[in-house]
């Protein structure tokens, strides 16, 4: 029989490998789609919201992380307020997640700026009207929290039982949050228009899948540990990352695999790839460039 250390051990081991597989599904799920893209010589099929807001998103992800790491006055401010669980349920992986992702995103991104590759962009290099207003707003929203801790913070802030800048990291975390929620939903509408899936990538798909499976019980394992699940509540960013990724990428799974699993890529001999029709679950045909 394991001793009551011996589990914990054991436990910390299980977080430990749970933590940098799930860093290494998300990290590697960047990668599919800009592959995908550079095969088809295309991102027609591809909404560009997804690597446009992940530039913002990971940007403020990048910061909340480093900073819950290595800040001692962020640290000890959250200690204060989660005293049951002193420490911050994040880990390096989460940090060296989110600084790839938004390398990588920059890169995605460009893809759709003919002038740097030659592809043909399906949707152009500008997001939709929502994207860019929940981006912008959210952005205002942490700028306006940071005004209100420099006003009503006691201590200029650092007095976490007041307003303090640990508030400012959450506003940064939940920009990170709600980019996420709106970033998949024009995907989701445009293979819903098309009926089709041509041009997205279910490998990104699958591995975000499993990243966010992974994230989730890593983030549970270590609240255990702390022997309080207010871990849970202290990182709700992670949390709902990682509850957001499931239900979305299963919505991303069944238009593939069930809603239009008949749609097809066709190249028609002769022609260009941006001439290339694409083949809906209807039957339909519609250009690339449509």
């Amino acid at each position: 029989m394991m001793s009551d250390d011996d589990l914990v051990r054991f436990a910390r081991v299980v977080s430990f490998l749970l933590g940098w597989t799930y860093f290494f599904c998300w990290s590697i799920s960047f990668y599919p789609q800009p592959l995908e893209n550079w095969r088809r010589r295309s991102t027609a099929g591809v909404a560009v919201d997804w690597p446009l807001a992940n530039l913002p998103a990971f940007a403020a992800y990048t910061i909340s992380t480093s900073v819950f790491l290595y800040s001692p006055s962020i640290r000890s401010q959250y200690a204060f307020r989660h005293p049951q669980a002193p420490r911050p349920t994040v880990e390096l992986n989460d940090l060296a997640f989110a600084a790839h992702a938004f390398m990588v995103s920059v890169i995605y991104y460009s893809q759709f700026w003919p002038s740097l590759w030659g592809f043909k962009s399906g949707s152009g290099r500008n997001a939709t009207k929502p994207t860019l207003g929940v981006v912008w707003g959210s952005l205002f929203g942490a700028f306006i929290v940071a005004l209100v801790i420099l006003i009503k913070g006691r201590d200029f802030g650092n007095d976490a039982a007041g307003w303090a800048w640990i508030d400012e990291i959450y506003a940064l975390s939940y920009v990170k949050l709600i980019i996420t929620v709106v970033k998949y939903m024009p995907q989701i509408w445009l293979n819903y228009k098309d009926k089709s899936t041509v041009g997205w990538s279910i490998v990104q798909v699958m591995l975000d899948f499993i990243g966010a499976i992974l994230s989730l019980l890593q983030l549970f394992i270590d609240s255990a540990l702390e022997g309080d699940w207010s871990g849970v509540t202290g990182n709700p960013v992670k949390f709902m990352l990682g509850n957001l990724g499931v239900v979305f990428n299963i919505i991303f799974i069944t238009q593939h695999c069930i809603l239009y699993r008949h749609a097809k890529d066709i190249e028609i001999e002769g022609n260009t790839d941006e001439q290339r029709p694409l083949l809906g679950a209807n039957g339909h045909t519609h250009n690339a460039n449509s």
